[in-house]
């Protein structure tokens, strides 16, 4: 994350251009001599280029520096000087806990713009090299394959950068590990990562160490936030100020924060309550120290419900919030979390990225200290009471989301009008936006609802209705990969509480994805652990479905006998349930692995046992699909007139089915059938009664039975 909202450190405005007391500050000023040295970093010659050699990707610059030095707003500034934009203008980049992108104007260096996401959490966590390669993917606007491991995704990435000119922005790395996998092979790109320290085992790394700012530039920056006059009447102790704040913009900040919203306090007023704050952060280093006392001073003088809402802000999603996050977090109304949360922003201690659903993003430098505070200041079972009442209204919320796509008159949509009107969407796009803001956050609180342990029955709650949100807005096909995740959490929580029917239900799931996505081998180890835990669990649903798409997997593989051995278990269990419609299409899977395997007395024998199934269902255009695949394997099995009389009987039942495209692809079906019996007359005639049922509308779709699809 970022590790202030802005990094005001640079020279005074102009005369004459000076911005009222209170105004928000830039996202970052001065630091020219930083600015500078990193931009000359680039010119200069690496090793490689040293040795004779051309670079084999893209150079990195390190900005190192402790949190709330403003390592993030450099980073950021210089890449929007390079890429000849302004990242001000990157969408929902206000709160710093988002990834963006920012396309460039062609005139820089790097013509295709900005990619920035985090690579630690608020928490402190460091973020998986998988979430940000898919991450970088989605600003790029690329497919992932759900559940791709960090090799395959990794290479992705650097596909899509070689053909790129990007100033890639890693922010806060942990270590080499995290920026390594990510780094272009494409030495036109650059790659800027900010960080704590040095990132040993990435070669030829470029530092830049920030220090805190000099005098001026902290005086400056709070004459921003407070207005010139009150800083003229008492230069030094304005100067005496920043030095106690060490110098560094996040602690200037919320300093200017407490003076903005108190105009008749004096900087000496500040600076004494400073000194006064007993020394509780002897753990701290020292440099950390400063930016804790500033925190102090601010949470210190909030009314005691705006002190505890914004200690519980620790327990945020990805350090993100909205007014329904801090209301049910702190137990208040909406509207007085709002306003709260809006109080925030004017302090400086939180962001805001001005959408139409506004969210507020906790600085990820103030992150671990609001979490200390809360942890000394608040009790455990109030903090868990708090996170159990915001994880209940997420999942309202996610039901109101997914329930304002039903139709109006259905279940879900009465059940809807019962909530309160805060928590409903007036319609499916104005849902449909939210939940594509709050998607990192939802992500986030799934996964941290999962972790914690003590809240299974809040998360799974939370997961499904999350799945069931994202299938009705963006559909299973779009939303694979945060799908897979999903379910991958449901799986974690079976395991942990010895569910074996949800842990089935989890393991079909994945499995399915992986089958999507051709990891058919894996998905077949999913599916027989799937057929275990339903065995567990008794559910003959989970058992049956398994040993289907077992038998399908092994389809897949080309091990036909195996397939059909599966089918085969998955049709008894069918049989004896009298589930008719299930039966029909067993049924055809045997037909058409019989068929694959050259046994065609076996396929013959169940695709009729197919067709009978669905004449008795009265399904016509199933039974015609598969009576055509029985002529199909009549005319493999060498018997070319039945197969033509039976072809004729599809045919038939198409027409009664009103199905003409499907008429038309057995005319077809036909016609090749008598060409090759040595009557073109015949075959023209069928072709001919095709083309009029298609009638200019195409091509006839190819002749394949839902039963035969594995």
């Amino acid at each position: 994350m970022t590790d202030q909202a802005v990094d005001t450190s640079g020279p005074a405005e102009a005369a004459g251009t000076e911005e009222p007391p209170g105004a928000a500050p830039p996202r970052f000023f001065g630091r020219e001599r930083e600015l500078k040295a990193l931009r000359a970093d680039i010119e200069r010659a690496g090793l490689d280029t040293l040795a004779g050699r051309k670079a084999p990707r893209a150079r990195v610059l390190l900005i190192a520096g402790r949190p709330g030095s403003g390592r993030s707003a450099l980073a950021e500034a210089l890449a929007g000087a390079l890429c000849g934009t302004d990242v001000r203008r990157a969408p929902e980049s206000g709160t710093g806990a988002l990834p963006w992108a920012v396309p460039g104007t062609g005139s820089g260096d790097y013509p295709d713009g900005i990619l920035r996401v985090g690579l630690t959490r608020p928490g402190g966590e460091r973020v998986a090299t998988e979430q940000t390669a898919q991450e970088i993917l989605g600003l790029l606007e690329l497919a992932v394959p759900p559940g791709a491991g960090q090799d395959e995704l990794s290479g992705m990435v650097r596909a899509a950068l070689a053909a790129r000119r990007v100033v890639l922005v890693l922010d806060d790395a942990v270590d080499a590990e995290q920026v390594d996998p990510l780094l272009p092979d494409d030495p036109d790109c650059l790659v800027v990562a900010t960080a704590t320290g040095p990132l040993t085992g990435v070669p030829d790394v470029r530092p830049c160490a920030l220090g805190g700012l000099e005098a001026g530039a902290c005086v400056r920056l709070l004459a921003r936030a407070i207005g010139q006059v009150r800083i003229t009447v008492d230069p030094r102790t304005a100067e005496a100020l920043a030095e106690a704040c060490g110098g560094q913009p996040a602690a200037l900040v919320l300093v200017g924060g407490w003076l903005a919203a108190h105009p008749m306090a004096t900087v000496a007023d500040v600076a004494r309550r400073l000194r006064e704050l007993p020394d509780s952060d002897e753990q701290q280093p020292a440099g950390a120290r400063p930016l804790a006392r500033a925190l102090r001073l601010v949470h210190d003088s909030l009314p005691q419900a705006a002190a505890r809402i914004l200690r519980l802000l620790a327990l945020a999603p990805a350090g993100l919030a909205d007014a329904h996050t801090a209301s049910a977090l702190a137990g208040c109304s909406i509207s007085a979390a709002e306003s709260t949360l809006e109080d925030f922003v004017r302090l400086g201690l939180l962001r805001t990225d001005g959408a139409a659903h506004p969210q507020y993003g906790v600085p990820g430098c103030l992150a671990p200290l609001l979490r200390a505070l809360m942890e000394d200041r608040d009790r455990p079972a109030e903090i868990q009471l708090a996170r159990a009442r915001m994880l209940e209204r997420t999942v309202r919320r996610l039901q109101s989301c997914r329930a304002v796509t039903e139709p109006e008159d259905s279940g879900a949509r009465r059940r809807l009008a019962g909530l309160p009107r805060s928590l409903r969407f007036p319609n499916a796009e104005e849902a449909g936006v939210w939940l594509r803001l709050r998607q990192p956050a939802l992500l986030a609180s799934a996964r941290l609802a999962v972790a914690d342990g003590e809240l299974d029955t809040l998360a799974r709650r939370l997961v499904a209705a999350l799945v069931r949100a994202l299938a009705a807005h963006r559909g299973t096909e779009d939303a694979a990969p945060e799908l897979y995740g999903l379910h991958s959490l449901v799986l974690d929580v079976a395991v942990r509480r010895d569910l074996p029917r949800e842990r089935a239900a989890a393991l079909l799931n994945l499995a399915d994805l992986d089958a999507r996505t051709g990891r058919t081998r894996d998905a077949l180890t999913r599916y027989r652990a799937a057929l275990d835990a339903g065995r567990a669990a008794r559910d003959l649903y989970a058992t049956g479905r398994a040993m289907e798409s077992v038998g399908g997997a092994y389809a897949e593989l080309g091990d036909f006998h195996r397939a059909a051995d599966w089918y085969g278990r998955a049709l008894a269990q069918r049989l004896t349930q009298g589930e008719r419609a299930d039966e029909a299409r067993l049924y055809g899977r045997l037909g058409a692995v019989h068929t694959y395997a050259g046994r065609y007395g076996e396929a013959l024998r169940n695709w009729r046992a197919a067709a009978a199934g669905h004449r008795r269902l009265g399904d016509l255009a199933a039974q015609a699909r598969a009576v055509s695949e029985a002529a199909r394997v009549q005319e493999y099995a060498g018997r070319p007139q039945e197969s033509l009389q039976t072809c004729r009987e599809a045919v038939e039942l198409a027409r009664r089915a009103d199905d003409v495209r499907l008429q038309a692809a057995l005319q077809l079906r036909l016609a090749d059938t008598l060409d090759r019996l040595g009557d073109p007359a015949a075959a023209g005639l069928h072709r001919g009664a095709a083309d009029r049922l298609l009638g200019g509308e195409g091509a006839a779709y190819e002749i394949r039975s839902p039963s035969a699809e594995n």
